[in-house]
């Protein structure tokens, strides 16, 4: 039930296939290299042309090493990779959408 529409590999990309492509989900890793995932997240929010959809958070790490970071990030939640799945990605979406706290897709 997911189609994967675009790949960015920098923040401006990122803003560009957002404004562009229209997601419904935009997964970000936290740990991009030379950019956070946290500041491009930002960047996504602040551009009135971007159109990311719903923010998620992936990482290999554990999510309590970024707890207070994704808390104040615009993120709906957080999945580490190896449990990265539709059902993990529906599960914080439907979770938003109810008005649920942000939690982990495990």
């Amino acid at each position: 039930g997911i189609q994967v529409v675009g790949v960015a590999s920098t923040g401006a990309e990122a803003v560009q296939q957002a404004t562009d492509l229209q997601p419904d989900v935009t997964l970000l890793d936290i740990d991009l290299g030379a950019e956070s995932g946290f500041d491009v997240a930002r960047m996504l929010v602040d551009n009135p042309s971007a159109r990311p959809g719903q923010l998620i958070m992936v990482s290999a790490y554990a999510e309590e090493e970024f707890l207070e970071l994704i808390e104040a990030s615009p993120v709906i939640g957080f999945v580490r990779k190896p449990a990265l799945s539709a059902e993990a990605i529906g599960a914080l979406v439907r979770s938003a959408r109810n008005g649920d706290d942000r939690h982990s897709g495990a």
